[in-house]
């Protein structure tokens, strides 16, 4: 299985939605909220091409997006499978 990333912020709905699924499919992930190591914001854009809003989600090195991302690759059935290569 490969590793999870979400970069969150603790008030954030969206971050929480996110969670919240990755939850529901038993997985394991490492959060890292950017408000307590805002050095990992530059990380978090990085990674995601230029992206800055909260949550971002890498599953293996893979950008997957934000949380309406994670759940439009859920519904089409396309989650479960990067959840399990």
């Amino acid at each position: 299985m490969p590793s999870i990333t979400i970069y969150t912020k603790s008030w954030c709905p969206y971050c929480s939605a996110a969670k919240k699924l990755l939850g529901e499919k038993g997985v394991a992930f490492t959060e890292i909220d950017i408000e307590k190591k805002p050095e990992a914001r530059a990380e978090m854009i990085q990674r995601a091409n230029g992206r800055s809003t909260v949550p971002q989600v890498f599953i293996g090195e893979k950008h997957v997006g934000g949380c309406d991302d994670l759940y439009a690759l859920d519904d089409r059935g396309q989650l479960e499978p990067l959840l399990q290569a």
